[in-house]
């Protein structure tokens, strides 16, 4: 099987990664996981921000593996791509964890990049 779709799975999972530190820290209740206040400020919201955006990434990367690799793209290439855009929603998570915004931005344009790039590579081969 291809790396490219063990990272849509890893990728599919990533946005929940995102949020469970915040959600492991004092003051969570599980009978109420989406509880706006708890996520209000701070390092909550920003760990809560970086799995909405986890979420909105997802799709254009998981479909652009498919198309990618069944229309006749270069699957190593693919594959790296791929291990790319993981790599960039992970420093993405961090950069958000950590407040940094300018290489927060950077990494998400990588990683859209990446998605894009998958989605037309059939166009290269």
């Amino acid at each position: 099987m291809p790396i490219a779709l063990w990272c849509v799975l890893v990728a599919a999972f990533l946005p929940m990664l995102s949020v469970l530190p915040a959600k492991m820290s004092k003051g969570f209740e599980n009978a109420r996981p989406r509880d706006p206040a708890y996520f209000a400020e701070g390092f909550r919201a920003r760990a809560q921000w970086a799995q909405a955006n986890g979420f909105e990434a997802f799709p254009l990367f998981a479909v652009a593996v498919g198309v990618g690799l069944w229309q006749g793209g270069d699957p190593i290439w693919i594959d790296k791509l791929a291990i790319l855009f993981v790599l960039m929603r992970i420093i993405y998570t961090l950069c958000y964890w950590t407040d940094r915004a300018t290489p927060r931005s950077l990494s998400w344009m990588v990683a859209t990049a990446s998605s894009v790039a998958i989605f037309t590579s059939p166009l290269w081969s």
